[in-house]
């Protein structure tokens, strides 16, 4: 039996993902020894997934991944976590990343090779089904697989989706989700900021603000107080973004899904990796 609130999902990428930690990230010529590796699926829609099947009891994520063994093993690991995998196959090898997290709990990320990301035309995926979830978070994928997400009650996109976002048809979003301090997602903001009935801009440690645009309401948020002790900050921003989505699917108000969202981001950078500590529960 499935548990018991919204139906969620998330359209995205996966990275197969080496964390390491240093003192500090090496400067040009310069020697640093990593301590404590180890390796997770993380990428937007990996770390989006697991945070909303900790919401919501469970969560499918449709993506794609190369047809090898970090892409069996991705698999197998989110499974692990939560989440039902629905992956298109490629020809081209799984991504992948090495992130260094420094002493200041701050990442550097390197990625290595293509991002894959599902599309439209993927028979293998079971697009029908988007249209019985609740919320759909839409972080990588074609123009066609942005309308099978529409189906779905609630839709919150990344700007990292890029191309799918500024196409034509004009597929309209209940939420976009970006950075204050990123000019790349702020360019796609510019081009489709008419078609968001909701803009979060996130500004770290400072909270963020958020307006829509059609009711004319505006307003911000105070960042959550970390649980414990600040570990490492890779993954914070998905999983806000999750929390948003999972609170939106709930039907709370903005200034509650945003709430939500901001301690999810809060408790995520408690713990080393990205799923060490993420919010387990939604009250």
């Amino acid at each position: 039996m499935r548990a018991q609130g919204p139906r969620v999902a998330v359209v995205g990428h996966v990275e197969w993902v080496r964390f390491a930690c240093v003192p500090s990230v090496p400067q040009a010529g310069e020697i640093v020894h990593a301590h404590g590796p180890f390796e997770e699926p993380a990428g937007g829609g990996a770390v989006a997934a697991v945070q909303l099947a900790r919401l919501a009891g469970e969560a499918t994520l449709f993506t794609a991944l190369g047809e090898d063994e970090h892409g069996r093993r991705a698999v197998e690991r989110l499974g692990e976590l939560g989440v039902d995998v629905c992956a298109a196959r490629r020809p081209e090898p799984t991504r992948t990343a090495v992130t260094l997290v420094d002493d200041a709990g701050e990442r550097t990320i390197t990625t290595f090779g293509p991002r894959l990301a599902p599309a439209g035309e993927d028979a293998a995926l079971p697009w029908a089904a988007l249209a019985e979830m609740d919320a759909v978070y839409f972080t990588a994928g074609d123009a066609a697989a942005l309308r099978a997400a529409r189906a779905a009650r609630v839709v919150v996109a990344s700007p990292r989706a890029g191309e799918a976002l500024t196409a034509t048809d004009g597929t309209p979003l209940d939420a976009l989700v970006l950075s204050e301090r990123d000019e790349l997602e702020r360019e796609v903001l510019a081009r489709v900021s008419e078609r968001a009935r909701l803009i979060v801009l996130t500004d770290g440690a400072r909270g963020g603000s958020y307006r829509e645009p059609r009711s004319g309401a505006s307003g911000t948020w105070p960042a959550a107080a970390p649980p414990a002790a600040p570990v490492d900050s890779y993954g914070c921003g998905d999983s806000f973004a999750a929390g948003l989505t999972f609170g939106l699917a709930a039907g709370l108000a903005t200034p509650d899904a945003l709430a939500l969202a901001a301690r999810c981001g809060a408790a995520c950078l408690t713990g080393r990796g990205p799923y060490e500590a993420q919010l387990r529960e939604a009250a």
